[in-house]
């Protein structure tokens, strides 16, 4: 259920980048687990929707789209429409992915993203590029210059270390951080805690660390603590 509160957030404020028809499909999920099935009653009108917004630039024909998925609902619970919209978020290429602007050192605007397997390029939405963990040997900022130093192996087209340039530092740091968390999240068995030192006399550079659990130690603590059918209000 929270998932799917998530995704419903996410299709709501358009960081869920799909098509209208993809976004009027997850569009009717939602109605489906709120109100319940389509009535005749509604004599295909939309206005039984009450004008809510889904998804951002919602028109009157999306409307009418949502309506006509909504009609094929007919019988399924709410926890059943919540799984279906989990089911047609997940297949969406960019679930998940959130657009960082940036610019390659030939000042061409690109966007950058960080997922589990690891940092992709973008071109407005089409993806032209993928680093995977495996071909980074290191990741760095200096300003705001973002730096990926590859594998001797996973060079190819690039040279030893690709730059991009954000606008600021504030923005190049917190995609640097987020690309710690997310290698550290999805690579890592577990963290190794330590403790900072009080002096910062001789510390050079950013003293970020995740300090979280680990994707692994996420499983195993969903699996050991499995608790079926837990009942909660929607």
């Amino acid at each position: 259920y929270l998932f799917a509160m998530q995704i419903k957030r996410d299709l709501h404020i358009g960081t869920l980048l799909c098509s209208d028809n993809t976004a009027a499909l997850l569009a009717s999920y939602i109605v489906q687990a709120e109100i319940g099935d389509y009535l005749e009653s509604y004599n295909n009108n939309p206005s039984y929707l009450g004008g809510k917004k889904f998804f951002p630039h919602q028109t009157a024909e999306h409307e009418i789209r949502i309506m006509n998925f909504h009609k094929n609902h007919v019988g399924q619970l709410s926890a059943d429409a919540d799984l279906n919209l989990l089911d047609i978020a997940r297949k969406v290429e960019l679930y998940g992915i959130k657009m960082h602007p940036a610019k390659d050192h030939e000042q061409v605007n690109l966007n950058l993203s960080v997922a589990h397997m690891g940092i992709l390029v973008f071109q407005n939405i089409t993806k032209i590029n993928t680093f995977s963990w495996a071909k980074i040997r290191k990741l760095s900022f200096k300003r705001k210059k973002f730096l990926i130093k590859l594998q001797p192996e996973g060079y190819g087209y690039y040279k030893d270390t690709v730059e991009f340039y954000f606008d600021t530092r504030d923005e190049c740091k917190n995609f640097w951080k987020k690309c710690i968390e997310y290698h550290a999240f999805f690579r890592c068995v577990t963290i190794k805690r330590t403790q900072r030192s009080r002096s910062k006399l001789l510390t050079r550079g950013s003293s970020f660390r995740y300090n979280g659990r680990t994707q692994k130690e996420v499983v195993e603590y969903a699996r050991e603590h499995y608790v079926k059918n837990r009942t909660f209000t929607r």
